[in-house]
């Protein structure tokens, strides 16, 4: 894709336009083309019959999103996988290196085990913590009570805030000399600790400050649960069943669709996690919070080694994709899906059916 646009810029320069014109152009004129050959390709399939005219429409009508996904999406990440085997400083043209860039990554670099080691543990305690409090709180704010409203925009608000404004609002809150969580623990006679500054305690630190944003889980748990049918619950009590007896039975079960959904998301931008690091401690101290991503990041652009940062890269997409095939494999055991009641329900009377005719 740079090779076309480089040609495009070389080809406007020799018309006489200016570098900088040229330069603003050329993108621009081979999203263009993009766009034109696509509606050839589908003007040709119309016109030969391949395809419904509402297919030739729906397909015009999302072009502008389809070209943006392959020019900017699908490209980047093909080229990234090119730049993977490559010593690339961004300054001079990418060497192919082969597998060079794997090869360090798994025996010669000492930190990227350590980043992984960080990155498995934010993980592993984070997603079940904030998983946990969001489900519990959502359970909370489904009573019918009155002013239940207003509790649950006061727990969903933290949420809104995210990013580097929320990394800075924690610095003041972790300070160890004058921040708000050091200042309750000495009201109670607790002297706080370090937060930020201590090797031990700076992870806990980011763990503890994840459950901050549990406000966007707790939104999602708590449509789940108004989506159940209350007649269930209305017939458990009938049968005499007890408060624990209509979870166990009723919620979980009817809820372990959200669930799934949630995991699989939070999961994966746990692996992804990477501003609170920066902002926050920037790996530190002695890269007790050196994040994956935030390793990638200091290799591509601080030490601009974009080879080995692609490298990188694709080892943390493997790993995402390995666990997120693994949940879904072990979803067929755990998660239920309420048509499959109707399915097994179809499923008996066809068989009832089958046995009255046999016995016939």
């Amino acid at each position: 894709m740079s090779v076309v646009i480089n040609t495009i810029y070389l080809f406007l320069t020799e018309l006489g336009l200016s570098e900088e014109i040229s330069k603003l152009l050329s993108p621009l004129i081979m999203l263009a083309a993009c766009f034109a050959l696509l509606y050839l390709v589908l003007y040709l399939l119309l016109k030969a019959k391949k395809i419904k005219r509402s297919t030739f429409d729906f397909y015009l009508f999302i072009s502008p999103w389809l070209i943006g996904f392959l020019v900017l999406v699908l490209w980047p990440i093909l080229y990234s996988f090119q730049l993977s085997f490559t010593k690339w400083d961004i300054v001079n043209d990418p060497e192919f290196i082969g597998l060079a860039n794997y090869r360090e990554a798994f025996f010669e670099d000492p930190s990227f085990y350590k980043s992984l080691l960080v990155t498995f543990e934010y993980t592993f305690i984070s997603v079940p913590l904030q998983m946990i409090l969001a489900f519990g709180i959502a359970m909370l704010m489904n009573q019918k009570i009155k002013g239940i409203s207003i509790f649950r925009t006061i727990f969903y608000l933290p949420s809104l805030v995210s990013g580097v404004a929320l990394s800075v609002l924690w610095i003041w809150i972790l300070h160890p000399n004058f921040g708000l969580l050091n200042h309750l623990l000495a009201v109670v006679g607790i002297q706080g600790p370090n937060w930020l500054g201590s090797e031990t305690w700076a992870l806990p630190s980011l763990i503890m400050m994840s459950l901050w944003t549990i406000g966007g889980g707790m939104v999602i748990y708590l449509a789940g649960l108004q989506d159940i049918p209350i007649s269930l619950y209305e017939s458990a009590e009938i049968d005499g069943a007890k408060a624990w007896h209509k979870f166990r039975y009723i919620t979980l079960p009817m809820m372990t669709p959200i669930i799934f959904f949630n995991l699989i998301t939070s999961i994966i931008g746990s692996f992804q996690t990477f501003t609170q690091g920066y902002v926050m401690t920037e790996g530190g101290p002695n890269d007790a919070t050196l994040f994956y991503v935030l390793k990638l990041y200091y290799h591509a652009f601080s030490w601009f080694e974009m080879g080995y940062a692609s490298a990188l890269a694709w080892i943390l997409f493997v790993i995402i994709l390995v666990f997120t095939l693994i949940i879904f494999r072990s979803s067929a055991l755990w998660v239920f899906y309420e048509n499959e009641v109707s399915r097994t329900n179809k499923s008996n009377k066809n068989k009832g059916k089958r046995n009255v005719a046999n016995a016939a």
